[in-house]
């Protein structure tokens, strides 16, 4: 008799699985509540995408969809590996009911369906928030960089772009001379019957022509912004990659530049369901907070009472908007450069004691005297500077940045001539004295700023970074995505929404799960009492 334990299921057996697939998992399995909540849902808005009467019969888009849901929750993330998966892992069998789709179709669904996708993420979303697992209480906002599917050194520069169309030009007459003369050579030969046409590879030619001229209109105006910006292009060119010239390149956490999204992410403080999910190009995030709260409130029909997220968020729109929303807006709020500072004094309109000069703030940029030495009087409209002189409003000034219009009121010292504390306060070049400028939101952000002091205030906002980064650590670490594997925005946002709708789906299942688990060992309880 053998020692080692017999094959439970040997090769040569003629059944491979137990009587019915259903026999192979158990009761308890994820996969399972993974097919229930799909199962439930109405599929007719993906399926009226299909024609409905010609062509072979078509597999169901609840199986796709719910073979890349599961799949994204296993790690999945590759076509190729996704159709390994449904022909092998009886899981994967259990939920596809045998349907074995290729990587090209699982390719070409993942792309095709991104308004129905959204559909299905709000639904998943509704019915987390009947179940009681999701409410809008306290809502966390945060971005995160994702690699882009392009390699870090192959990227577009004007100067780069150029070059190249000046090699295509050459290239296209070459080739336009070649034709030309084999089109003489034929016309000896076949008269005047050749049709007049270009030829395939000059139109090739023309059409990558008008390609990377776009591209470089791009790189001029991206040029162009940067040395408004402050940024010398020649010294830091804007860079468009080749391959996703949808994506920018930007500096990665972990170091180092490489081209990349900033995909969003709104998610609840409850159960940690995402809310709203989105991708943008550049580091801009701040500016969809608004937009990303007016989306949630639409879809769950109520308005989200809290908002959290991290300094950059924290500009004089947000504040303004959120308030005129009635939503409790929660960031991090940088100090004063020095809590003692003595420009804050009962009566600004006389100086500071020359004693206290040294301890007087300075803007380590300007190397000067910072902003903060000179105390604004709403009431008159003008600022006191530390040696109680006036500096009166004198013009209204706008300046862009980053794509938004900033209006500044600008005010200006006339006493600095003889100021004794002109070396600290003005550069070399100044010479009609010192200014100091206010936006429209100043107003706001003190006033927000004093909110935030408050121990109240810092106990929410301690919360923001379990509620917002989590979903990013999960995703990212857990899950793998650190690059997208489509390309082009819109595709890319696609991709973002499967993971996303991914993992409210893993959450709702598990919800599920430890809810009927509960019931039934309530009833087990109740009926051995």
């Amino acid at each position: 008799m053998s020692y080692w334990a017999k094959a439970p299921m040997p090769r040569e057996q003629l059944v491979l699985i137990a009587t019915t697939l259903d026999d192979r998992i158990p009761t308890d399995h994820p996969v399972r509540l993974f097919a229930e909540i799909l199962d439930d849902y109405n599929w007719s808005a993906w399926e009226s995408q299909y024609h409905g009467k010609l062509g072979q019969p078509p597999i169901h888009p609840r199986v796709l969809a719910g073979l890349w849901l599961y799949g994204l929750r296993r790690g999945v993330r590759s076509s190729r590996k996704l159709e390994y998966m449904g022909g092998h892992n009886i899981d994967f069998l259990w939920l596809s009911q045998g349907h074995q789709p290729d990587y090209t179709t699982l390719s070409e669904f993942r792309s095709k369906f991104s308004a129905a996708l959204k559909d299905l993420f709000r639904y998943v979303g509704r019915i987390a928030m009947a179940g009681g697992f999701l409410d809008l209480v306290d809502l966390g906002s945060d971005g995160t960089r994702v690699k882009a599917n392009n390699s870090r050194f192959q990227t577009w520069t004007a100067e780069k772009i150029a070059k190249a169309l000046a090699e295509l030009a050459e290239e296209f007459e070459r080739r336009l001379a070649e034709s030309e003369q084999t089109d003489r050579d034929e016309r000896d030969v076949l008269g005047d019957a050749l049709p007049k046409r270009l030829p395939p590879e000059l139109a090739g030619l023309a059409e990558r022509r008008q390609k990377l001229e776009a591209i470089q209109a791009q790189l001029h105006s991206a040029d162009a912004a940067r040395q408004k910006d402050g940024t010398d292009p020649a010294k830091y060119p804007a860079q468009i990659p080749k391959h996703d010239p949808d994506s920018r390149v930007l500096p990665n956490k972990e170091g180092g530049y490489a081209p990349n999204y900033t995909p969003l992410a709104t998610t609840e403080g409850r159960g940690g369901y995402i809310v709203d999910a989105d991708v943008i190009v550049g580091p801009n995030e701040h500016q969809e907070l608004a937009p990303s709260l007016d989306w949630v409130a639409e879809t769950f029909g109520e308005k989200p009472e809290r908002a959290l997220a991290d300094g950059l968020f924290a500009t004089g729109p947000n504040i303004r908007e959120l308030e005129g929303r009635g939503i409790e807006f929660f960031s991090h709020v940088p100090l004063p450069p020095e809590k003692d500072n003595p420009a804050i004094r009962p009566e600004p309109t006389q100086p500071v004691p020359e004693a206290d000069w040294d301890r007087l703030p300075i803007n380590q940029q300007t190397k000067k005297l910072d902003k903060s030495c000179f105390v604004y009087d709403a009431e008159r409209d003008v600022h006191y500077c530390p040696r109680g002189e006036v500096l009166r409003y004198e013009e209204t000034k706008r300046e862009t940045k980053q794509g938004e219009t900033t209006a500044w009121r600008v005010y200006r010292c006339a006493a600095c001539g003889t100021c004794p504390l002109a070396d600290r306060c003005l550069s070399k070049t100044n010479t009609h004295g010192r200014t100091v400028r206010r936006d429209v939101y100043a107003d706001d952000r003190e006033r927000f700023a004093a909110k935030m002091q408050t121990p109240e205030a810092r106990k929410v906002y301690d919360q923001r970074m379990k509620i917002a980064e989590t979903t990013f650590g999960i995703i990212k670490n857990g899950w793998g995505l650190r690059q997208f594997l489509l390309r082009g925005l819109s595709k890319v946002k696609t991709e973002w929404l499967w993971t996303c709708t991914a993992f409210n789906l893993d959450k709702l299942a598990r919800d599920f799960g430890r809810l009927r688990a509960a019931i039934a060992c309530e009833a087990v309880a109740t009926s051995v009492s």
